[in-house]
């Protein structure tokens, strides 16, 4: 039986049968599989979202508008709150942050307010400074010389008054910023994000106005 199978293995020429067959080609390099390329294609793609979520779609700072939106939005919860609780609010701005205080009269200064989580001490992420005007004049923004010392610059009286002011959040390299201030119109507190959209629906009011006017 072994003889027969040694045999079968030799052919006509006497070559080995083994010695014909033709030698093994070098594997080629493996490529890159299609779910492969679709998990770099998706991984881009997050990267990609993540940047424009960030930075917005049309170059605006995301993160810059939402400190100045939040920002806007607590201030104007303070002076409800000043009104309705008959009592005395403020907003001490410091270089890296900002805290909302109260005038205590039995102590006869100012204190954090703390019995509000809303109004509570707030830091500005890294990369964005506050600059600060009051009464038409640019006010230093820096950290209290006295720990115990909580006077704020902005006041926000029981009556709804409130210290005339601008407040503009910027990025440390100036690209991009954000202004908070009293409309000197109403006296309300708004942003030139919102006085730029109210005078751009007041002038497409006027065309409109104009346009029917001419149609007639």
């Amino acid at each position: 039986m072994t003889l027969r199978a040694a045999r079968a293995t030799i052919s006509a020429t006497g070559i080995s049968i083994a010695e014909q067959r033709p030698a093994t080609a070098a594997r080629a390099p493996r490529g890159f599989t299609l779910i492969e390329l679709m998990v770099v294609i998706v991984i881009i793609g997050l990267i990609a979202a993540g940047a424009i979520l960030s930075f917005g779609a049309l170059g605006q700072d995301r993160e810059l508008e939402r400190e100045s939106e939040r920002l806007l939005a607590l201030m104007r919860y303070a002076r409800e709150q000043a009104e309705l609780q008959t009592r005395e609010f403020g907003l001490l701005v410091t270089p890296d942050g900002y805290s909302f205080v109260t005038y205590d009269a039995r102590k006869n200064g100012w204190q954090l307010e703390e019995d509000d989580d809303a109004l509570r001490q707030r830091k500005l992420p890294d990369g964005i400074s506050v600059a600060l005007t009051i009464e038409g004049r640019s006010v230093v923004v820096q950290p209290p010389t006295d720990a115990a010392d909580l006077t704020p610059q902005i006041m926000i009286f029981s009556d709804g008054d409130l210290t005339s002011f601008e407040l503009r959040l910027a990025r440390d390299s100036g690209a991009t910023s954000s202004r908070i201030l009293i409309d000197p119109d109403d006296g309300s507190i708004t942003s030139d994000v919102e006085l730029a959209s109210a005078r751009a629906a007041a002038d497409q009011t006027a065309a409109n106005t104009s346009a029917a006017g001419v149609g007639r």
